[in-house]
């Protein structure tokens, strides 16, 4: 496998203990994974040395406002931004908020989070994200289970961070807004005894205290951030400093062993979730290298009004933000007229051609990229490089399609809360990769555990199991939760309960995940992710959740269809009605069954893996009605709750 080198070999099982494939690590590894810089200990020196060497270069930015009008980006240099952060770690110290103290930050990206963050990171105190996409009572749970003393939030976030009172004022002493605080805020606030300040009255509380910054190692804990999971409470993460550090220089090394090393030029758009993990080791590899930062005003319909104001040179996204690029650009050429989409198809497959024959995007087609493409990158601010997906799946249509009109590199990565998010990362220009998620990082050594239960076998011929990752990018444990902990590191190995597949040059692809396993009446067992991928290839489907009762011998689905497919049909078939009525209509749900035994057929699923009976939901599954992580993972018990009548319904029709 030519993008790995094996450090391990594979070995049976042993003692209860299922076979194991041999470890490997990426081939810009083969010498040793690449340390730290000597004289960064911690994330408070990523910032402290940037500001060093790049005190002039523009770090934090945010559209001004001018008569409601969005203007230019307005920027804070990073020394500028430094003064800052040192007068709020002060205020923080006055409140009595020291190392291995807790800061909630709450609220959406901007400015006065990453400048929280960096007042965290000098003291030494623990950076603990509250989000209420976690789902109803994450935002007290999370307080109350990190012991949070200081709380800082955004203005239109107060009034959710008031709803967990008085729970949560066992352990809050402090409340900071972003921006302005109201009279009757601050009235309920002081009734429980806790202080509340403006952004602006807590910057110059410290002012004129002095505090030395305490010694901080690689092994002290930065951050404790709570993931969502698919059930249960969420788990407090704890991620070190050198978790981050080590995470860092190994994408450093992999950007530049693809030609793609960062600087002090590149600029970022920070609209990604700064709770979550993909986000925040982006914006810390962006401060490393002196990079600018620009934040996006929070509201998703002026989001590419944002981006292209920007010009950003790297562009991060989970699928569905690419998705809506995709679905934008079909609707937009199909609606063209005869000649633009004839002249649009034929330049794709031009180029598509000769990308998969090897050409680098660049140059497969530089005419068609100046006469067509181009236009789709100046809609990105024309200045994009690199645009990296994460956190789900992306569908590889979806993909093959952005490589091929982005005019930049587009590449998948995985990675997990626990891993420290980039684990594994597409390489450009190599059009094998659709569908996978490339080699991993040179940070970490890989290999597949066998699931015997699933079928799944890393000494086969194909290898296939739990993917399992060592390394110091590798968390250091659920805060609170050693039980939890133990289930999933086991001799250094972190089980992350995907199941993946080698590829033959070295390229992991994610089939499963090892949880998603049912057992239908007849004693065959289902994996029904994998199924959820197969069944999604139907260009009829959106989204599709597969539920399989265990006294029953078939599976039934809820769809959410694609809304234009469904009503061409329509159409095409006399069927009266708005979009809801269609997927009401039992011819419909026939139609829809058909193609999805069509997609079961032509990928040689066994009898019981076939559809019997679906239900067609025209409001696509969402994060509101929780049924969706924030990472757009499927909440299978939420799911199955929510749509119990309409199961029984479906296995009743079907007697």
């Amino acid at each position: 496998m030519k993008h790995l080198v094996e450090v391990e070999k594979g070995c049976e099982g042993v003692d209860g203990r299922p076979s194991v494939g041999p470890a490997y690590r990426s081939v810009f590894a083969a010498d040793g994974f690449p340390s730290p810089k000597a004289s960064l200990e911690s994330c408070w020196d990523i910032f402290r040395l940037s500001v060093e060497t790049n005190p002039k270069n523009p770090m934090l930015g945010r559209r001004q406002i001018i008569d409601g009008k969005a203007g230019e980006y307005v920027w804070m240099t990073y020394e500028e931004v430094y003064d800052i952060v040192i007068k709020v770690g002060a205020s923080m110290r006055s409140c009595g908020v020291s190392k291995g103290g807790r800061c909630g930050i709450y609220g959406a990206n901007c400015p006065e989070w990453i400048i929280s963050m960096e007042a965290c990171n000098a003291h030494g105190i623990y950076c603990v994200p509250l989000y209420d996409t976690l789902g109803s009572g994450a935002v007290e749970f999370i307080t109350c289970h990190a012991e949070i003393e200081i709380a800082i939030v955004e203005e239109k976030k107060i009034s959710e961070l008031l709803k967990t009172f008085p729970t949560t004022t066992r352990f809050l002493k402090t409340i900071v807004s972003f921006g302005k605080v109201t009279t009757e805020q601050r009235q309920e606030v002081e009734k429980y005894g806790l202080s509340f300040y403006t952004w602006d009255e807590f910057v110059l509380l410290g002012e004129n205290q002095q505090f030395n910054l305490p010694v901080k190692t690689k092994d002290d804990i930065c951050t404790i951030m709570y993931t969502s999971g698919t059930t249960g409470d969420p788990k407090g993460v704890m991620m070190s400093n050198e978790s981050i550090l080590v995470l860092i220089a190994g994408v450093d090394r992999h950007l530049e062993c693809i030609n793609e090393k960062m600087d002090s030029s590149d600029v970022y758009m920070s609209y990604l979730p700064l709770a979550h993990i993909f986000d925040r080791a982006l914006e810390e590899l962006f401060i490393y290298n002196g990079g600018s930062i620009g934040f996006w005003r929070g509201d998703v319909k002026l989001l590419f009004e944002d981006i292209k104001m920007l010009k950003p040179t790297f562009f991060c996204a989970v699928p569905r933000v690419l998705d809506r690029i995709y679905s934008g650009m079909q609707e937009k050429t199909s609606s063209g007229g005869f000649l633009k989409k004839t002249l649009f198809n034929f330049a794709f497959e031009y180029k598509l051609r000769n990308m998969k024959r090897g050409f680098k995007h660049e140059e497969a087609a530089p005419y068609f990229d100046k006469l067509i493409f181009s236009k789709i990158k100046e809609a990105m601010g024309g200045k994009v490089k690199l645009l990296l997906c994460g956190a789900a799946p992306l569908a590889p249509h979806v993909e093959e399609f952005l490589r091929v009109v982005m005019c930049c590199h587009v590449l998948q990565g995985y990675g997990l809360t626990e891993t420290c998010a980039g684990s594994f990362v597409n390489q450009p220009n190599d059009m094998a990769m659709l569908g996978t998620v490339g080699p991993p990082v040179p940070n970490i050594d890989v290999r597949l555990e066998s699931v015997p239960e699933m079928g799944y076998d890393a000494m086969s011929v194909i290898p296939c199991g739990e993917i399992c990752i060592r390394g110091k990018t590798l968390f250091s444990g659920y805060y609170k939760r050693e039980d939890l902990t133990k289930e999933v590191l086991i001799n250094g190995w972190f089980h992350t309960g995907d199941i993946g597949q080698w590829q033959p040059d070295g390229y992991l692809k994610i089939i499963d995940r090892r949880k998603n396993i049912f057992k239908l009446s007849q004693g065959e067992y289902v994996a029904v992710e994998n199924l959820e991928n197969i069944y999604g290839l139907a260009p009829t489907v959106d989204m599709i959740w597969i539920y399989g009762n265990s006294f029953k011998s078939y599976l039934v689905a809820v769809v959410n269809p694609n809304q234009e497919s469904l009503e061409k049909w329509a159409q095409q078939n006399g069927e009266k009605g708005d979009y809801s009525d269609i997927c009401a209509n039992s011819k419909a749900k026939e139609y829809i069954l058909e193609e999805l035994a069509k997609v079961a057929k032509s990928n040689k699923l066994k009898g019981f893996e076939y559809i019997k009976a679906v239900h067609l939901d025209p409001l696509p599954f969402d994060m509101e009605r929780n049924l969706l992580t924030p990472t757009f993972k499927k909440r299978r018990p939420q799911l199955l709750n929510y749509y119990q009548s309409i199961v029984d319904d479906l296995y009743a029709s079907t007697k």
